[in-house]
């Protein structure tokens, strides 16, 4: 992987990343599944200092971790090496337990599920052909059917800390989807982001960060799928849980008061950061078969973002337009080409302020080869255009050579 432009406009050196996933799955009567993962990488980040990552070697990441940026790469954590439940930092390359998951049937139509760590993609399964992290798109802009399905109580990337929920097939072309997360229910005290130690996500089951997700799929024909997602979620710390933007961190930008800044020691970024915040956060996306090797793909997303404790608002946007190609050249392997708009402010309201001035753009192509049943190469390039939305920052382009091995 090597990139070039961003806030600094130099050129990054060559960087070799590695993350493994293991998972064991387990059945105990045949219908039923229990899925243990464990995970290791070597991407950097970490709070405090934007070392060790894409963007933050491009000066395009968060102020906080360093991980969350329109460049983000597809198979990078959004923290990197910081755990966000307790702001500990981790060591490259250590295992964690990052998936502790039950499914279950009820009945034909009804599968339950529930899980200490589970991400919210777990649930929410993609239609769009390129939204995969080892086979298809090599940045994270497009590795979900829309940024509301990483919106997760600040940890997507990671695994909540414990979720419950259902899979309802309607009728044979309509399912349901819905699940609540809780983000640090083990963790008995909450001492938000400034105690000792500190819980920036809360505590507790209800006592800290949540998010109610939500997502209905229709197949209007066998070509043809559409789908609508929703999510209420409450944060702690001013945060969007997506890592698809710098301003995920401190999402809501206003100027702290005399007071706000006391309880920081003068720190604006930390007094910024500690605020409350709730988010409902709206996605679509269509998925036709236009051809028998060839997938359109059209997807939006609508954030709206409110501070609780100050009268401060910022609306999020963000949409893509893909084309997904399957056997090109050979059986098996797959291309697509990728435009659209990373997420990014819209709208302000009360005491905020918007602190971009241009619009970012995505131009992503990228060609998986399958190499035999379990190994597959990926060449690919991406380009971000006014990155973070700032004119200022020199067009990024970043290409990656991604090989996935699958046993």
């Amino acid at each position: 992987m090597g990139a070039q432009g961003g806030a600094n406009g130099q050129d990054t050196d060559l960087a070799f990343n590695n993350r493994l996933r293991l998972n064991l799955n387990v059945s105990f009567t045949g219908s039923d599944l229990l899925i243990v993962g464990l995970q290791s990488y070597n991407y950097g980040g970490g709070f405090g200092a934007a070392v060790g990552s894409l963007p933050g070697a491009l000066g395009l990441g968060d102020p906080v971790f360093g991980t969350a940026s329109n460049v983000a790469l597809g198979t990078a954590p959004q923290f990197g090496l910081t755990d966000p439940q307790t702001l500990e930092n981790r060591g490259s390359n250590n295992i964690a337990l990052y998936k502790l998951l039950y499914v279950f049937p009820v009945d034909d139509r009804l599968t339950m599920f529930v899980g200490s760590n589970v991400e919210a993609t777990d649930a929410l399964g993609a239609i769009a052909p390129f939204a995969s992290e080892g086979q298809g798109s090599i940045s994270r802009f497009a590795t979900t059917d829309n940024a509301v399905m990483r919106v997760s109580g600040g940890t997507s990337g990671t695994g909540l800390a414990a979720a419950a929920g259902a899979i309802w097939n309607l009728s044979d072309s309509v399912d349901l989807t819905a699940f609540y997360g809780s983000v640090n229910a083990p963790i008995v005290e909450n001492q938000g982001l400034l105690g000792s130690p500190p819980t920036p996500l809360g505590a507790g089951i209800f006592g800290g960060s949540y998010v109610i997700s939500s997502q209905l799929t229709a197949a209007l024909s066998d070509t043809l799928k559409l789908r609508f997602n929703y999510a209420n979620s409450y944060h702690q710390i001013n945060i969007l849980g997506t890592g698809l933007s710098s301003s995920d961190i401190g999402s809501v930008v206003f100027t702290p008061n005399a007071a706000q800044l006391a309880t920081t020691g003068g720190n604006a970024t930390l007094a910024v950061l500690n605020e409350g915040i709730r988010l409902n956060s709206f996605g679509t996306t269509l998925n036709w078969q236009m051809a028998p090797k060839v997938n359109l793909t059209l997807s939006s997303s609508y954030i709206f973002s409110d501070l609780v404790g100050v009268d401060a608002s910022t609306n999020f946007l963000s949409w893509l337009v893909g084309v997904h190609f399957q056997d090109v050249f050979s059986e098996g392997n797959t291309a697509a080409l990728i435009f659209g708009q990373p997420l990014s402010r819209v709208s302000i309201g009360g005491d905020a302020f918007d602190p971009e001035d241009s619009t970012p753009y995505h131009l992503e192509a990228y060609y998986n080869v399958r190499v035999s049943d379990g190994i597959s190469i990926t060449p690919g390039v991406f380009a971000v255009f006014n990155p973070e939305g700032n004119s200022s920052n020199d067009t990024t382009v970043t290409g990656v050579l991604r090989t996935t091995f699958t046993f």
